[in-house]
Parts: structure tokens; sequence; C-alpha cells
């Protein structure tokens, strides 16, 4: 099989696990104050892990879940085994399953799963972005006046100062605001026209490597700027490409 055809196996076997627990009681292994960790992050990350390693054994993986595989490889799978767990443990049915390839440091596979719409997205490297087999295109409008926009604010008083800053000012200019607590699906939503930019100051390379490719495929654009001394840490502008987005930053 493919890296793509994979790739789609371990998210819809994640996917398929989640939707049966969804609604269930769940048992917590962290609870912080703006985040929580479930002991089905882990066993989703397991399942996708068994996956992807089964066909690729010398492959490397890296989740949120930590590491698994040949991590001197020069392809790298990039997993978040549920994007949305704060909205999963809640019964709030927007949550995800994220999976990217990286061979040394360009992406080739994204794949993103919905499993309460059983929506599927996916992309290889010059190939076309789809969504359940059809191919997908971020949206063609231009002006900020007429696009829905999700910004982040973030988990700490840093990301959150400029979140809520850049949050004021495009809500005087959109249309609407969204804040849905799914990085992954926000840029999947870009790349089918639902949406028409995501910024947040940060993210974790796990909730966007997917996105950003599905994104670039559908005609959209992503900019990323590294956070320093935090791994795999960025700050994220994603837009249909055609809106002036950097006049809300």
């Amino acid at each position: 099989m493919t890296h793509l055809e994979v790739a789609k196996q371990a998210a819809c076997q994640a996917g398929a696990f989640l939707k049966e627990h969804f609604g269930q009681p769940l048992d917590v292994d962290e609870a912080k104050h703006h985040d929580i960790k479930l002991a089905l992050d882990r066993e989703s990350q397991d399942l996708i892990t068994r996956v992807l390693l089964a066909e690729f054994p010398d492959h490397a993986l890296y989740g949120e879940e930590g590491v698994a595989g040949n991590q001197e490889s020069d392809y790298q799978w990039i997993v978040d085994p549920i994007d949305g767990t704060v909205n999963f443990f809640y019964g709030i049915p927007h949550y995800c399953v994220s999976i990217a390839l990286r061979h040394k440091e360009e992406l080739i596979v994204g794949v993103i799963y919905d499993p309460s719409m059983e929506d599927l997205w996916e992309v290889e490297k010059g190939g076309p972005a789809l969504l359940n087999g059809k191919p997908i295109q971020a949206s063609s409008r231009t002006q900020l006046e007429e696009s829905v926009l999700f910004v982040g604010c973030g988990k700490d008083e840093a990301t959150l100062a400029t979140g809520l800053e850049r949050f004021g000012r495009a809500s005087l200019r959109a249309r609407k605001m969204r804040m849905m607590g799914s990085a992954a699906l926000a840029m999947a939503y870009i790349a089918t026209g639902r949406l028409d930019a995501y910024v947040e100051a940060r993210i974790s390379l796990w909730d966007i490597a997917a996105g950003q490719l599905l994104i670039e495929a559908a005609g959209g654009k992503t900019d990323l700027v590294e956070i320093p001394g935090q791994a795999d840490a960025w700050s994220i502008v994603a837009s249909n490409g055609k809106i002036p987005i950097e006049e809300i930053l």
C-alpha cells in the first residue's frame, strides 16, 4: 500500500475507535486548567502507530502522545490522535484524527478524518486536495467583510493577549468569527471553503502538519513562524490566500 492509503486506513480505524467511545464515561489521565489528556488519546495513538509501523517499520513517528519507530529515519509520521480532546470529553462532536508524513523537511502526505461527520480529507504532495474522494478548493472570497475567521487565543498570558487583540480587530471586520476547538479541522475547513482563515499565536506541529499540505494543495496559503526555545511550536496564519488577513494581525 502507498503512504497515503496506509495513513487513511490508520485515521479511519482510529476515528471508528473514538466514535465508539464518544459520549461514554472517559478515563482522564491529566486535567489542567486549559486542557485534558484522556486515556483515549494514548490508545488512539497506539492504534495509529500499530497500523503505520506495521506497513513501514523503519519509519519514525512523532505524536502528541510521544514517539515511536526509528527516530533516525528520513520518514517521520506526525500524529494528533484526537485534535479537539476537550470537545470530545464534553460530548461536542467536533474533533478529528490528523496524520501527516514528512520526508526530511518536506510534507508529502496529509490526512484528516472527522468521525462525527464521516469526512475524510486527503492530500499527497503535488496532487489535489480531496474530501471524501472529491476535489476541493479554498474559497474565492477576497474581502474580510465577507469572510468567516477562526482566531485562536492560546493558553498562556502572552498568546491570550495577542489572540484577544486579533479577535477584537477581526470581529469589527469579518462577517462572522468562530472559535471551534480543533486547529486541524479549522485548516480542513479552509481547504474546503467553509472558513476563510485561521490564526493562532502558538500551536503544535501535530495540530497543523496535515492541514498545511491540504490548504496549499487547495489553493490557500499558510505562514508558519517557529517559536524560539519551544520544540515544534509555531505561530500560524492560514487563509484562502485571497483575503487581506494581515490587516487583523
